[in-house]
């Protein structure tokens, strides 16, 4: 017996062939759909209200746009951001141009140099938490920071890495970096592989050797992977959080906390959920501007590279 089957399920159809791509996208998109979308929508309706009771979503209340009106006159929240703005301008140069440099080394012919890639991205796959714990020995009063700068002379007293407003945040930026070298320092590695060793003999030829070879040549072609690194690390700058709850929660005197651990702090410690929604929806804006520039840079490196 033949089957017959209808025509629109026939592997030549042409409607199967339009509907092919969305039925492989279809369960990726449901997913996201109820893991994403819809809380995401949630979210924003409660930027607009007020909810008296977490355990009674009906006590919700609509309140305009009050949440927009105090976070508009919230200090800390303002203080939050520049803390974040802070950690982009300090961490996003270092992690752009620090890691180009350890590639270029990295990428030479030497006898173990595998092993010294290995040293180098160990810290990326180490937990935040365990790395976060580890620092805050190293920066305790009798830690190993304090006491080798006493032992070599560079100190008389401890430094109060993270009790002193001044030095938290930088302490919470020193993590950070460490943690990030690896990572970008890989993807730097990446582009430099692909650039073909004749373009550097040539230009030796014409005189461009040594460090200018890589102003000539590396960075002009390595400028797509810089400006993918520079916008990642701006990415996650704006979203540190773990680094700052495990080593100091904020303090002293809100001075280390960022904008993703003052959410943390008004929708799960305040229970303040509609307030937290209202930063998280200024945090979603900035890491949309972000990401928008991501994408851009993208179809830049692609028509650079066609």
């Amino acid at each position: 017996m033949h089957t017959h089957l209808p025509k629109w399920l026939n592997p030549q159809s042409p409607i199967l062939s339009r509907l092919t791509p969305y039925l492989f996208l279809f369960p990726a998109l449901f997913i996201l759909t109820f893991a994403v979308f819809i809380p995401a929508l949630q979210a924003f309706y409660l930027t607009f209200v007020r909810i008296d009771d977490i355990r009674s979503p009906q006590s919700a209340q609509w309140i305009g746009l009050n949440n927009f009106i105090r976070l508009w006159n919230d200090q800390v929240f303002w203080q939050t951001l520049g803390n974040t703005v802070l950690f982009l301008v300090v961490v996003v140069p270092i992690l752009v141009i620090v890691p180009l440099g350890l590639a270029i080394l990295l990428n030479q012919r030497l006898r173990g140099i595998s092993w010294y890639r290995a040293a180098i991205y160990t810290p990326v796959i180490i937990s935040m938490v365990v790395a976060g714990i580890t620092w805050n020995w190293l920066y305790a009063e009798n830690g190993l920071l304090n006491q080798l700068l006493k032992y070599f002379g560079f100190i008389r007293e401890p430094i109060p890495w993270l009790t002193d407003p001044n030095l938290a945040i930088f302490s919470v930026m020193a993590v950070t970096i460490w943690k990030g070298l690896g990572y970008y320092m890989v993807i730097y590695l990446a582009g430099l592989q692909a650039i073909p060793g004749d373009i550097y003999e040539a230009a030796a030829i014409d005189g461009s050797d040594g460090v200018r070879k890589h102003w000539d040549i590396t960075l002009p072609l390595m400028r797509p992977y810089l400006a993918l690194v520079a916008v990642i690390s701006a990415i996650s700058a704006s979203k540190v959080f773990e680094e700052v709850y495990i080593m100091t929660q904020g303090g002293p005197l809100n001075s280390s906390k960022t904008i993703v651990y003052y959410l943390y702090e008004q929708a799960f410690s305040n229970l303040e959920i509609s307030y937290g929604c209202t930063i998280g929806l200024v945090l979603f804006l900035i890491i949309l501007g972000l990401s928008t520039l991501r994408l851009m840079i993208d179809s830049t490196g692609k028509s650079i590279s066609l």
